[in-house]
Protein backbone atom coordinates (compact mmCIF):
# COMPACT_ATOMS: atom_id res chain seq x y z
CA UNK A 1 0.00 0.00 0.00
CA UNK A 2 1.26 3.39 -0.81
CA UNK A 3 1.13 6.44 2.11
CA UNK A 4 -1.43 9.02 1.44
CA UNK A 5 1.39 11.42 0.56
CA UNK A 6 2.66 9.49 -2.31
CA UNK A 7 -0.98 9.25 -3.34
CA UNK A 8 -1.11 12.81 -3.44
CA UNK A 9 2.17 13.52 -4.86
CA UNK A 10 1.41 11.38 -7.99
CA UNK A 11 -2.19 12.96 -7.83
CA UNK A 12 -0.33 15.99 -8.71
CA UNK A 13 1.81 15.09 -10.79
CA UNK A 14 -1.06 12.79 -12.99
CA UNK A 15 -3.35 16.11 -12.81
CA UNK A 16 -0.44 18.32 -14.43
CA UNK A 17 0.98 16.00 -16.39
CA UNK A 18 -2.42 15.08 -18.24
CA UNK A 19 -3.07 19.08 -18.45
CA UNK A 20 0.33 19.69 -20.39
CA UNK A 21 -0.01 16.79 -22.32
CA UNK A 22 -3.59 17.67 -23.29
CA UNK A 23 -2.48 20.93 -24.39
CA UNK A 24 0.32 19.97 -25.72
CA UNK A 25 -1.53 17.35 -27.70
CA UNK A 26 -3.97 20.51 -28.92
CA UNK A 27 -0.74 22.23 -30.05
CA UNK A 28 0.37 19.29 -32.08
CA UNK A 29 -2.59 18.48 -33.55
CA UNK A 30 -2.67 22.48 -34.42
CA UNK A 31 0.93 22.37 -35.64
CA UNK A 32 0.34 19.31 -37.52
CA UNK A 33 -2.81 20.60 -39.19
CA UNK A 34 -1.17 24.15 -40.21
CA UNK A 35 1.85 22.04 -41.51
CA UNK A 36 0.01 19.93 -43.78
CA UNK A 37 -2.24 22.54 -45.16
CA UNK A 38 0.94 24.93 -46.30
CA UNK A 39 2.30 21.69 -47.23
CA UNK A 40 -0.72 21.09 -49.90
CA UNK A 41 -0.64 24.54 -50.53
CA UNK A 42 2.84 24.82 -51.57
CA UNK A 43 2.37 21.63 -53.71
CA UNK A 44 0.12 23.42 -55.51
CA UNK A 45 1.95 26.24 -55.92
CA UNK A 46 4.79 24.28 -57.09
CA UNK A 47 2.99 22.44 -59.46
CA UNK A 48 1.17 25.93 -61.15
CA UNK A 49 4.64 27.60 -61.62
CA UNK A 50 6.15 24.45 -63.22
CA UNK A 51 3.26 24.10 -65.24
CA UNK A 52 3.80 27.91 -66.49
CA UNK A 53 7.84 28.66 -66.86
CA UNK A 54 8.95 24.83 -67.91
CA UNK A 55 6.46 24.34 -71.32
CA UNK A 56 8.42 27.25 -73.11
CA UNK A 57 12.08 26.19 -72.07
CA UNK A 58 11.08 22.32 -73.87
CA UNK A 59 9.40 24.36 -76.33
CA UNK A 60 12.62 26.19 -77.15
CA UNK A 61 15.07 22.99 -75.98
CA UNK A 62 16.15 25.64 -73.46
CA UNK A 63 18.00 23.40 -70.92
CA UNK A 64 19.72 26.02 -69.36
CA UNK A 65 16.84 27.88 -68.18
CA UNK A 66 15.16 24.93 -67.26
CA UNK A 67 17.66 23.50 -64.79
CA UNK A 68 17.57 27.19 -63.76
CA UNK A 69 14.12 27.36 -62.88
CA UNK A 70 14.53 23.58 -60.91
CA UNK A 71 17.02 24.14 -58.79
CA UNK A 72 15.25 27.28 -57.40
CA UNK A 73 12.60 25.14 -56.65
CA UNK A 74 14.83 22.98 -55.07
CA UNK A 75 15.46 25.32 -52.30
CA UNK A 76 12.47 24.16 -51.12
CA UNK A 77 13.14 21.64 -47.93
CA UNK A 78 10.08 19.77 -48.67
CA UNK A 79 10.86 19.12 -52.71
CA UNK A 80 13.84 16.14 -52.80
CA UNK A 81 14.07 15.91 -56.69
CA UNK A 82 12.41 17.66 -60.15
CA UNK A 83 12.86 15.27 -63.29
CA UNK A 84 11.48 17.12 -66.71
CA UNK A 85 10.85 14.30 -69.64
CA UNK A 86 10.45 14.98 -73.48
CA UNK A 87 6.78 13.79 -74.65
CA UNK A 88 7.93 12.05 -77.52
CA UNK A 89 9.97 9.97 -75.59
CA UNK A 90 8.81 9.63 -72.02
CA UNK A 91 11.72 8.10 -70.58
CA UNK A 92 13.86 10.77 -72.20
CA UNK A 93 15.45 13.52 -69.53
CA UNK A 94 15.20 17.03 -70.42
CA UNK A 95 16.24 18.45 -67.24
CA UNK A 96 16.40 17.38 -63.18
CA UNK A 97 17.89 18.65 -60.13
CA UNK A 98 18.20 15.65 -56.92
CA UNK A 99 18.98 17.00 -53.02
CA UNK A 100 22.04 15.29 -51.53
CA UNK A 101 20.82 13.52 -48.39
CA UNK A 102 22.30 14.85 -45.49
CA UNK A 103 22.19 13.86 -41.74
CA UNK A 104 19.68 15.60 -39.69
CA UNK A 105 21.80 17.74 -36.80
CA UNK A 106 18.67 17.29 -34.63
CA UNK A 107 18.82 15.31 -31.03
CA UNK A 108 15.99 13.88 -31.93
CA UNK A 109 16.15 10.49 -33.89
CA UNK A 110 14.32 10.92 -36.82
CA UNK A 111 14.00 8.17 -39.43
CA UNK A 112 13.48 9.82 -43.31
CA UNK A 113 9.76 8.85 -44.54
CA UNK A 114 9.83 7.90 -48.53
CA UNK A 115 8.92 10.74 -50.76
CA UNK A 116 5.94 10.68 -52.78
CA UNK A 117 5.73 11.71 -56.56
CA UNK A 118 3.30 14.08 -58.21
CA UNK A 119 3.30 13.86 -62.30
CA UNK A 120 1.80 16.57 -63.99
CA UNK A 121 1.88 17.48 -67.82
CA UNK A 122 3.59 20.38 -69.18
CA UNK A 123 1.36 22.14 -72.32
CA UNK A 124 2.22 24.93 -74.34
CA UNK A 125 -0.03 27.00 -76.80
CA UNK A 126 0.76 26.10 -80.42
CA UNK A 127 -1.00 28.19 -83.53
CA UNK A 128 -2.38 25.78 -86.18
CA UNK A 129 -4.10 27.28 -89.25
CA UNK A 130 -7.29 25.81 -90.11
CA UNK A 131 -9.90 27.40 -92.37
CA UNK A 132 -7.28 29.66 -93.52
CA UNK A 133 -7.60 31.00 -89.84
CA UNK A 134 -5.05 30.80 -87.29
CA UNK A 135 -5.80 29.59 -84.13
CA UNK A 136 -3.87 28.50 -80.66
CA UNK A 137 -4.50 25.22 -79.47
CA UNK A 138 -2.33 23.31 -76.05
CA UNK A 139 0.18 20.98 -76.85
CA UNK A 140 1.84 18.38 -74.68
CA UNK A 141 5.12 18.88 -74.75
CA UNK A 142 6.85 17.12 -71.64
CA UNK A 143 6.14 16.30 -68.06
CA UNK A 144 7.26 17.18 -64.94
CA UNK A 145 7.79 14.49 -61.85
CA UNK A 146 8.00 16.14 -58.91
CA UNK A 147 9.14 14.44 -55.49
CA UNK A 148 7.66 15.44 -52.12
CA UNK A 149 9.89 14.92 -49.24
CA UNK A 150 7.62 15.18 -45.54
CA UNK A 151 11.02 15.15 -43.56
CA UNK A 152 10.62 18.96 -42.37
CA UNK A 153 7.10 18.43 -41.43
CA UNK A 154 8.15 15.40 -39.49
CA UNK A 155 11.39 17.54 -37.92
CA UNK A 156 8.96 20.04 -36.73
CA UNK A 157 6.36 17.67 -35.30
CA UNK A 158 8.92 15.49 -33.84
CA UNK A 159 10.86 19.23 -31.95
CA UNK A 160 7.29 20.07 -30.95
CA UNK A 161 7.02 17.08 -28.97
CA UNK A 162 10.69 17.50 -27.18
CA UNK A 163 9.62 20.74 -26.48
CA UNK A 164 6.74 19.60 -24.48
CA UNK A 165 8.10 16.33 -22.98
CA UNK A 166 10.96 18.55 -22.02
CA UNK A 167 8.16 21.04 -20.48
CA UNK A 168 6.13 18.41 -19.04
CA UNK A 169 9.61 16.75 -17.05
CA UNK A 170 10.49 20.51 -16.18
CA UNK A 171 7.53 21.11 -14.01
CA UNK A 172 6.71 18.18 -12.73
CA UNK A 173 10.06 18.01 -10.98
CA UNK A 174 9.55 21.72 -9.65
CA UNK A 175 6.13 20.63 -8.74
CA UNK A 176 7.17 17.35 -6.82
CA UNK A 177 9.69 18.93 -4.73
CA UNK A 178 7.15 21.71 -4.00
CA UNK A 179 4.95 19.20 -2.73
CA UNK A 180 7.38 17.32 -0.76
CA UNK A 181 8.33 20.71 1.29
CA UNK A 182 4.70 21.28 1.92
CA UNK A 183 3.51 18.21 2.55
CA UNK A 184 6.17 17.48 5.62
CA UNK A 185 4.47 20.87 7.73
CA UNK A 186 1.42 18.69 7.51
CA UNK A 187 2.12 14.81 7.80
CA UNK A 188 4.57 15.31 10.45
CA UNK A 189 2.30 16.18 13.28
CA UNK A 190 -0.07 13.29 11.69
CA UNK A 191 2.73 11.02 11.95
CA UNK A 192 3.11 11.83 15.77
CA UNK A 193 -0.35 11.26 15.68
CA UNK A 194 0.25 8.25 13.49
CA UNK A 195 2.49 6.80 16.34
CA UNK A 196 0.31 7.33 19.54
CA UNK A 197 -2.61 5.58 17.70
CA UNK A 198 -0.60 2.70 16.86
CA UNK A 199 0.89 2.76 21.09
CA UNK A 200 -3.04 2.93 22.15
CA UNK A 201 -3.68 0.11 19.83
CA UNK A 202 -0.67 -2.32 20.85
CA UNK A 203 -1.13 -1.36 24.98
CA UNK A 204 -5.06 -2.75 24.51
CA UNK A 205 -6.64 1.05 25.21
CA UNK A 206 -6.49 0.81 29.16
CA UNK A 207 -2.67 1.70 29.25
CA UNK A 208 -2.60 4.70 26.55
CA UNK A 209 -1.42 7.87 27.81
CA UNK A 210 -3.17 10.66 26.57
CA UNK A 211 -1.01 13.31 24.33
CA UNK A 212 0.28 16.69 24.89
CA UNK A 213 -1.80 19.35 23.36
CA UNK A 214 0.41 21.49 20.89
CA UNK A 215 0.18 25.07 20.10
CA UNK A 216 -1.24 24.71 16.79
CA UNK A 217 -4.43 25.65 16.59
CA UNK A 218 -5.54 22.96 14.17
CA UNK A 219 -3.67 20.32 15.62
CA UNK A 220 -4.70 21.51 18.85
CA UNK A 221 -8.18 20.39 18.02
CA UNK A 222 -7.52 16.99 16.64
CA UNK A 223 -4.99 16.09 19.85
CA UNK A 224 -7.76 17.22 22.08
CA UNK A 225 -10.17 15.10 19.96
CA UNK A 226 -8.12 12.12 20.35
CA UNK A 227 -7.88 12.64 24.46
CA UNK A 228 -11.70 12.85 24.65
CA UNK A 229 -11.69 9.60 22.42
CA UNK A 230 -9.40 7.75 24.49
CA UNK A 231 -11.51 8.72 27.96
CA UNK A 232 -14.18 7.30 26.04
CA UNK A 233 -12.47 4.21 24.91
CA UNK A 234 -11.32 3.49 28.14
CA UNK A 235 -15.02 3.41 29.56
CA UNK A 236 -16.51 0.96 26.34
CA UNK A 237 -13.53 -1.27 26.94
CA UNK A 238 -14.90 -2.58 29.88
CA UNK A 239 -18.64 -3.15 28.49
CA UNK A 240 -16.76 -4.45 25.59
CA UNK A 241 -15.67 -7.18 27.32
CA UNK A 242 -18.63 -7.75 29.26
CA UNK A 243 -20.40 -7.88 25.89
CA UNK A 244 -17.75 -10.80 24.41
CA UNK A 245 -18.50 -13.05 26.78
CA UNK A 246 -22.60 -13.00 26.24
CA UNK A 247 -21.70 -12.78 22.56
CA UNK A 248 -19.34 -16.15 22.55
CA UNK A 249 -22.43 -17.75 24.12
CA UNK A 250 -24.95 -16.27 21.60
CA UNK A 251 -22.78 -17.52 19.08
CA UNK A 252 -22.70 -20.76 19.41
CA UNK A 253 -26.35 -21.20 20.15
CA UNK A 254 -26.69 -19.15 16.79
CA UNK A 255 -24.17 -21.89 15.10
CA UNK A 256 -26.05 -24.90 17.28
CA UNK A 257 -29.40 -23.49 15.61
CA UNK A 258 -28.10 -23.20 12.16
CA UNK A 259 -26.69 -26.42 11.75
CA UNK A 260 -30.49 -28.02 13.85
CA UNK A 261 -31.55 -25.96 10.40
CA UNK A 262 -29.22 -27.05 7.70
CA UNK A 263 -29.76 -30.63 8.92
CA UNK A 264 -34.26 -30.17 8.62
CA UNK A 265 -33.85 -28.00 5.12
CA UNK A 266 -31.55 -30.80 4.05
CA UNK A 267 -34.50 -33.80 6.05
CA UNK A 268 -37.03 -31.72 3.69
CA UNK A 269 -35.50 -31.42 0.53
CA UNK A 270 -34.81 -35.26 0.26
CA UNK A 271 -38.68 -35.89 1.76
CA UNK A 272 -39.86 -33.59 -1.21
CA UNK A 273 -37.80 -35.45 -3.72
CA UNK A 274 -39.47 -39.03 -2.66
CA UNK A 275 -42.72 -37.41 -2.80
CA UNK A 276 -42.36 -35.88 -6.09
CA UNK A 277 -41.00 -39.40 -7.23
CA UNK A 278 -43.93 -41.03 -5.68
CA UNK A 279 -46.28 -39.08 -7.52
CA UNK A 280 -44.58 -39.55 -10.35
CA UNK A 281 -44.51 -43.19 -10.17
CA UNK A 282 -48.34 -43.66 -9.06
CA UNK A 283 -49.38 -41.26 -12.37
CA UNK A 284 -47.37 -42.82 -14.78
CA UNK A 285 -48.40 -46.50 -13.43
CA UNK A 286 -52.05 -45.60 -13.37
CA UNK A 287 -51.77 -44.02 -16.88
CA UNK A 288 -50.13 -46.90 -18.77
CA UNK A 289 -52.61 -49.45 -16.40
CA UNK A 290 -55.24 -49.13 -19.14
CA UNK A 291 -53.30 -49.29 -22.23
CA UNK A 292 -51.60 -51.95 -21.47
CA UNK A 293 -54.73 -53.94 -19.66
CA UNK A 294 -56.71 -53.26 -22.78
CA UNK A 295 -53.72 -54.36 -24.85
CA UNK A 296 -53.34 -58.10 -22.85
CA UNK A 297 -57.33 -58.07 -22.95
CA UNK A 298 -57.25 -57.96 -26.85
CA UNK A 299 -54.51 -60.00 -27.29
CA UNK A 300 -56.39 -63.04 -25.14
CA UNK A 301 -59.52 -62.61 -27.47
CA UNK A 302 -57.10 -62.70 -30.58
CA UNK A 303 -55.49 -65.86 -29.09
CA UNK A 304 -58.67 -67.28 -28.66
CA UNK A 305 -60.33 -66.07 -32.00
CA UNK A 306 -57.06 -67.93 -33.55
CA UNK A 307 -57.21 -71.16 -31.26
CA UNK A 308 -61.06 -71.30 -32.58
CA UNK A 309 -60.79 -71.00 -36.56
CA UNK A 310 -57.55 -73.65 -36.19
CA UNK A 311 -59.35 -76.28 -34.53
CA UNK A 312 -62.01 -75.20 -37.28
CA UNK A 313 -59.49 -75.46 -40.12
CA UNK A 314 -58.07 -78.96 -38.89
CA UNK A 315 -61.22 -80.60 -38.35
CA UNK A 316 -62.59 -78.98 -42.01
CA UNK A 317 -65.94 -78.21 -40.91
CA UNK A 318 -64.97 -74.15 -41.47
CA UNK A 319 -67.43 -72.02 -42.56
CA UNK A 320 -67.70 -68.33 -44.11
CA UNK A 321 -69.41 -67.38 -41.01
CA UNK A 322 -66.63 -68.41 -38.95
CA UNK A 323 -63.68 -66.70 -41.44
CA UNK A 324 -65.93 -63.52 -41.34
CA UNK A 325 -66.36 -63.72 -37.58
CA UNK A 326 -62.34 -64.14 -37.30
CA UNK A 327 -61.53 -61.48 -39.16
CA UNK A 328 -63.99 -59.10 -37.72
CA UNK A 329 -62.93 -60.01 -34.19
CA UNK A 330 -59.16 -59.82 -35.34
CA UNK A 331 -59.50 -56.37 -37.15
CA UNK A 332 -61.16 -55.05 -33.65
CA UNK A 333 -58.27 -56.73 -31.37
CA UNK A 334 -55.60 -55.34 -34.15
CA UNK A 335 -57.22 -51.86 -33.65
CA UNK A 336 -57.30 -51.76 -29.92
CA UNK A 337 -53.88 -53.46 -29.80
CA UNK A 338 -52.39 -50.88 -31.90
CA UNK A 339 -54.36 -47.73 -30.47
CA UNK A 340 -53.89 -48.53 -27.04
CA UNK A 341 -49.67 -49.64 -27.55
CA UNK A 342 -49.23 -46.19 -29.54
CA UNK A 343 -50.82 -44.44 -26.19
CA UNK A 344 -48.89 -46.68 -23.96
CA UNK A 345 -45.88 -45.54 -25.87
CA UNK A 346 -46.77 -41.85 -25.99
CA UNK A 347 -46.69 -41.81 -22.15
CA UNK A 348 -43.73 -43.19 -21.63
CA UNK A 349 -41.64 -40.97 -24.76
CA UNK A 350 -43.75 -38.02 -22.45
CA UNK A 351 -42.56 -39.66 -19.29
CA UNK A 352 -38.97 -39.35 -20.60
CA UNK A 353 -39.16 -36.07 -22.09
CA UNK A 354 -39.34 -34.52 -18.84
CA UNK A 355 -35.59 -35.62 -18.00
CA UNK A 356 -34.42 -34.47 -21.58
CA UNK A 357 -32.41 -31.66 -22.57
CA UNK A 358 -31.72 -31.51 -25.39
CA UNK A 359 -33.19 -33.24 -28.82
CA UNK A 360 -31.68 -35.89 -31.33
CA UNK A 361 -34.31 -34.64 -34.03
CA UNK A 362 -33.10 -33.52 -37.40
CA UNK A 363 -33.30 -30.07 -38.51
CA UNK A 364 -33.81 -28.69 -41.59
CA UNK A 365 -36.40 -25.69 -43.82
CA UNK A 366 -39.48 -26.02 -43.84
CA UNK A 367 -42.84 -24.44 -44.93
CA UNK A 368 -44.50 -23.47 -41.53
CA UNK A 369 -47.56 -23.09 -42.70
CA UNK A 370 -48.08 -26.53 -44.39
CA UNK A 371 -46.06 -27.87 -41.79
CA UNK A 372 -48.89 -26.89 -39.34
CA UNK A 373 -51.65 -28.27 -41.50
CA UNK A 374 -49.69 -31.67 -42.12
CA UNK A 375 -49.49 -31.67 -38.31
CA UNK A 376 -53.36 -30.70 -37.92
CA UNK A 377 -54.30 -33.40 -40.33
CA UNK A 378 -52.69 -36.30 -37.81
CA UNK A 379 -55.03 -34.99 -35.24
CA UNK A 380 -58.43 -34.67 -37.42
CA UNK A 381 -59.16 -38.18 -36.06
CA UNK A 382 -59.05 -36.65 -32.53
CA UNK A 383 -60.43 -34.06 -33.36
CA UNK A 384 -63.85 -34.94 -35.29
CA UNK A 385 -64.79 -37.40 -31.96
CA UNK A 386 -64.46 -34.30 -29.81
CA UNK A 387 -66.07 -32.11 -32.29
CA UNK A 388 -63.12 -29.52 -31.82
CA UNK A 389 -61.96 -27.80 -35.24
CA UNK A 390 -58.76 -25.60 -35.66
CA UNK A 391 -58.12 -22.59 -37.89
CA UNK A 392 -54.92 -21.21 -38.70
CA UNK A 393 -54.01 -17.43 -39.36
CA UNK A 394 -51.00 -16.22 -41.41
CA UNK A 395 -50.05 -13.09 -42.97
CA UNK A 396 -46.97 -14.17 -44.76
CA UNK A 397 -45.26 -17.38 -46.05
CA UNK A 398 -42.74 -18.44 -43.14
CA UNK A 399 -40.10 -20.73 -44.02
CA UNK A 400 -38.24 -22.17 -40.44
CA UNK A 401 -34.69 -23.58 -40.25
CA UNK A 402 -35.20 -25.31 -37.03
CA UNK A 403 -36.79 -28.96 -35.42
CA UNK A 404 -40.43 -29.80 -37.08
CA UNK A 405 -40.43 -32.66 -34.70
CA UNK A 406 -40.40 -31.18 -31.55
CA UNK A 407 -42.31 -28.66 -32.79
CA UNK A 408 -44.99 -31.27 -33.90
CA UNK A 409 -45.04 -32.03 -30.11
CA UNK A 410 -45.99 -28.45 -29.09
CA UNK A 411 -49.02 -28.40 -31.29
CA UNK A 412 -50.07 -31.88 -30.43
CA UNK A 413 -49.58 -31.33 -26.83
CA UNK A 414 -51.03 -28.11 -26.85
CA UNK A 415 -54.09 -28.97 -28.95
CA UNK A 416 -54.55 -32.64 -26.81
CA UNK A 417 -54.39 -30.33 -23.80
CA UNK A 418 -56.94 -28.06 -24.93
CA UNK A 419 -59.28 -30.96 -25.84
CA UNK A 420 -59.41 -32.36 -22.62
CA UNK A 421 -59.73 -29.44 -20.49
CA UNK A 422 -61.12 -26.13 -22.38
CA UNK A 423 -64.18 -27.90 -23.63
CA UNK A 424 -66.88 -29.50 -21.44
CA UNK A 425 -67.54 -33.49 -22.75
CA UNK A 426 -70.30 -33.38 -25.26
CA UNK A 427 -69.38 -29.58 -26.67
CA UNK A 428 -67.79 -28.67 -29.79
CA UNK A 429 -65.19 -26.04 -29.91
CA UNK A 430 -62.66 -24.12 -32.19
CA UNK A 431 -58.99 -23.53 -31.93
CA UNK A 432 -57.16 -20.66 -33.69
CA UNK A 433 -53.79 -20.67 -34.45
CA UNK A 434 -51.92 -17.40 -35.42
CA UNK A 435 -48.61 -16.63 -36.19
CA UNK A 436 -46.29 -13.71 -37.40
CA UNK A 437 -42.35 -12.73 -37.89
CA UNK A 438 -40.90 -9.94 -35.94
CA UNK A 439 -37.03 -8.96 -35.78
CA UNK A 440 -36.60 -12.59 -37.02
CA UNK A 441 -38.39 -14.32 -34.08
CA UNK A 442 -41.76 -16.17 -34.74
CA UNK A 443 -44.68 -15.46 -33.02
CA UNK A 444 -47.16 -17.67 -32.23
CA UNK A 445 -50.70 -17.59 -30.50
CA UNK A 446 -52.34 -20.58 -29.72
CA UNK A 447 -56.22 -19.96 -28.73
CA UNK A 448 -59.22 -21.45 -27.44
CA UNK A 449 -62.76 -20.45 -27.14
CA UNK A 450 -63.19 -22.49 -24.24
CA UNK A 451 -64.00 -22.27 -20.60
CA UNK A 452 -60.56 -20.81 -19.91
CA UNK A 453 -57.69 -21.67 -17.08
CA UNK A 454 -58.82 -20.73 -13.39
CA UNK A 455 -56.59 -17.98 -12.50
CA UNK A 456 -55.17 -20.06 -9.45
CA UNK A 457 -53.74 -22.22 -11.80
CA UNK A 458 -52.13 -19.78 -14.49
CA UNK A 459 -48.61 -19.69 -12.48
CA UNK A 460 -48.87 -23.55 -12.10
CA UNK A 461 -49.66 -25.62 -15.47
CA UNK A 462 -45.84 -25.56 -16.52
CA UNK A 463 -44.96 -27.29 -13.82
CA UNK A 464 -44.54 -31.33 -14.00
CA UNK A 465 -47.06 -33.58 -12.97
CA UNK A 466 -49.45 -31.17 -12.38
CA UNK A 467 -52.74 -31.87 -13.81
CA UNK A 468 -56.64 -31.00 -12.39
CA UNK A 469 -57.62 -34.49 -13.89
CA UNK A 470 -55.74 -37.04 -12.33
CA UNK A 471 -57.62 -40.74 -12.64
CA UNK A 472 -58.79 -39.23 -15.85
CA UNK A 473 -56.65 -38.95 -18.54
CA UNK A 474 -54.06 -36.02 -17.53
CA UNK A 475 -50.45 -37.05 -16.67
CA UNK A 476 -49.18 -33.35 -15.52
CA UNK A 477 -46.52 -33.91 -18.65
CA UNK A 478 -48.10 -32.49 -21.30
CA UNK A 479 -47.71 -28.89 -20.86
CA UNK A 480 -44.34 -29.38 -18.47
CA UNK A 481 -42.47 -31.06 -22.40
CA UNK A 482 -44.21 -27.61 -24.18
CA UNK A 483 -42.52 -25.37 -21.43
CA UNK A 484 -38.86 -27.46 -21.58
CA UNK A 485 -39.06 -28.00 -25.68
CA UNK A 486 -39.39 -23.84 -26.28
CA UNK A 487 -37.29 -22.78 -23.48
CA UNK A 488 -34.47 -25.30 -23.64
CA UNK A 489 -34.06 -26.26 -27.12
CA UNK A 490 -35.86 -23.94 -28.75
CA UNK A 491 -34.59 -21.14 -27.02
CA UNK A 492 -38.33 -19.46 -26.99
CA UNK A 493 -40.62 -18.29 -24.11
CA UNK A 494 -43.84 -19.19 -23.81
CA UNK A 495 -46.79 -17.84 -20.87
CA UNK A 496 -50.46 -18.35 -20.63
CA UNK A 497 -53.32 -16.12 -20.05
CA UNK A 498 -57.21 -15.95 -20.55
CA UNK A 499 -58.37 -14.01 -23.57
CA UNK A 500 -60.86 -11.47 -22.75
CA UNK A 501 -63.64 -13.26 -24.99
CA UNK A 502 -63.13 -16.01 -23.27
CA UNK A 503 -60.88 -19.30 -23.28
CA UNK A 504 -57.22 -19.34 -22.82
CA UNK A 505 -54.39 -18.56 -25.38
CA UNK A 506 -50.89 -19.46 -25.02
CA UNK A 507 -48.16 -16.74 -26.53
CA UNK A 508 -44.72 -18.68 -28.27
CA UNK A 509 -42.04 -16.90 -29.22
CA UNK A 510 -39.00 -18.94 -30.86
CA UNK A 511 -35.87 -17.51 -33.47
CA UNK A 512 -36.44 -18.85 -37.15
CA UNK A 513 -33.27 -19.95 -37.39
CA UNK A 514 -32.63 -22.12 -34.17
CA UNK A 515 -29.31 -22.38 -32.89
CA UNK A 516 -27.51 -25.12 -33.38
CA UNK A 517 -26.93 -27.72 -30.52
CA UNK A 518 -23.62 -28.06 -28.98
CA UNK A 519 -23.97 -32.15 -28.89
Amino acid sequence: MYSLRFRLISLFIFIVTATLASFGFYRYIRLSAELEKNFDAHQNEVITRLTTSLPPTLWNLDEATANKIIKAEMLSADISQIVVYFAETPTAVFAQAKKQENQSHTFITHHASPPFEVRASLLADAVTKKNAENSLRSVLVGTVVISFSRDYIEKLLGESLLVSFLQILTLDLVLTIALILSLKVVFDPIERLKQALAELASNEGELAAELIEPKSLEFGKVIRSFNLVLRNLKLVIQSQREAEALARISAQQAEEAYNNLKIAQKSLVQSEKWASLGSLVAGIAHEINTPVGVIVTSASVLDDATLTINKQVASGAIKKSDITTFLSVAKESARLILSNADRAANLIQSFKQVAVDQTSEQRREFDFEQFLNDVIASLNPTLRKSSVSIEIESQEKLILDSYPGLIAQVITNLTMNAVAHAFPIGSSGKILIQFSLSNNDVHLHFRDNGQGIPEEFLDKIFEPFFTTKRGQGGTGLGLNIVFNIITKQLSGSIKAQNHPDGGAIFHIQIPRITKQSDT
